[in-house]
């Protein structure tokens, strides 16, 4: 059987919510237009936010790919 990734599911997972979120702050300021605009922005960045942060806790080093500390790199 094939492993299947559970960091793919925190993108619609945010996605949903911010919807939400946002349909409810669009009715209660009565522009529902930029309540979901915002909702499914705001959602879309915090699933790929999570989804970065599962990655980055499975591999168990800084993210970075190279090992280092992040600063430029020199010869």
């Amino acid at each position: 059987m094939r492993k299947t990734g559970k960091t793919a599911a925190f993108l619609p997972l945010g996605v949903g919510v911010g919807l939400a979120l946002g349909s409810a702050l669009g009715v209660a300021t009565d522009n529902l237009a930029l309540g979901l605009a915002l909702g499914v922005a705001l959602g879309a960045s915090f699933g790929v936010a999570m989804m970065a942060s599962q990655t980055k806790k499975r591999r168990g080093d800084g993210g970075d790919g190279d090992g280092g500390d992040g600063g430029p790199h020199y010869g």
